[in-house]
């Protein structure tokens, strides 16, 4: 039930802290370029952007929230599961496709929440009220979801779109840039959801197969129990 709660609250927040998920892909070094945005000083030093800016800066990341979905959480790897799922059952139909979206939407949010409340509490709370600047808020908020793409990453992804960039060797994993993490997140993301379905579910579209191969061998085939052997 904790569990829930906890959930629920994550998505009434997403919308607060978008911003910061979409603008921590950005070099902090980028928003340096506009002093004349800046309004007033932080109490702990620094100053902060003004209120029309982040409006602004708000709304225009709201356009980007599907692409963000896409390609920084878990959501590719679950509608892919769930689409060769259905298909290895020989249920191309059922369940229906907004019936599919909708269970990788909310199983996204679930196992994302963690990430999106670190992202809430260590940077878009603290910006809001004024106690870091905003560049310092981008990096915060960058921190969690860094740390979520690089465990499901592997090695070999981020040598190869590395190499395709011509980036200098990386002495940490931690100082690999967002533009060579996120692509290579999303190659092993695909990788794993295609292994996910040969090793787990392709014995199923197997046996279905071979099933169909005998009944057509046998004089006692009819329509009906084809359909039957291959939706089960």
């Amino acid at each position: 039930m904790h569990q829930c709660v906890s959930y629920f609250n994550a998505l009434k927040r997403w919308p607060l802290f978008a911003s910061v998920l979409i603008l921590s892909l950005l070099p902090s070094h980028a928003f340096a370029q506009f002093p004349s945005v800046i309004s007033h000083p932080l109490p702990g030093g620094g100053q902060s952007w003004s209120l029309p800016v982040q409006t602004l800066i708000f709304i225009t990341a709201l356009g980007f929230i599907p692409a963000v979905l896409l390609m920084m959480t878990s959501f590719t790897r679950i509608i892919i599961v769930l689409g060769l799922l259905r298909n290895a059952l020989g249920t191309p139909s059922a369940p229906p496709n907004q019936v599919v979206l909708g269970l990788a939407l909310f199983m996204t949010f679930f196992i994302m929440a963690p990430v999106f409340d670190k992202i809430y509490q260590d940077a878009y709370l603290p910006f809001s009220e004024d106690k870091i600047t905003f560049e310092q808020a981008l990096d915060n908020g960058s921190q969690p979801l860094r740390q979520f793409m690089m465990q499901q990453t592997r090695e070999t992804d981020l040598a190869l779109f590395a190499r395709l960039a011509d980036a200098p060797a990386f002495e940490t994993r931690d100082s690999v840039p967002m533009r060579i993490l996120v692509p290579a997140y999303i190659t092993s993301e695909l990788k794993t959801a295609f292994s996910n379905w040969f090793y787990d579910f392709y014995p199923f579209s197997h046996h279905r197969l071979s099933g169909c191969q005998r009944l057509d061998g046998t004089r006692y085939d009819d329509g009906a129990t084809r359909h039957r052997f291959t939706a089960f």
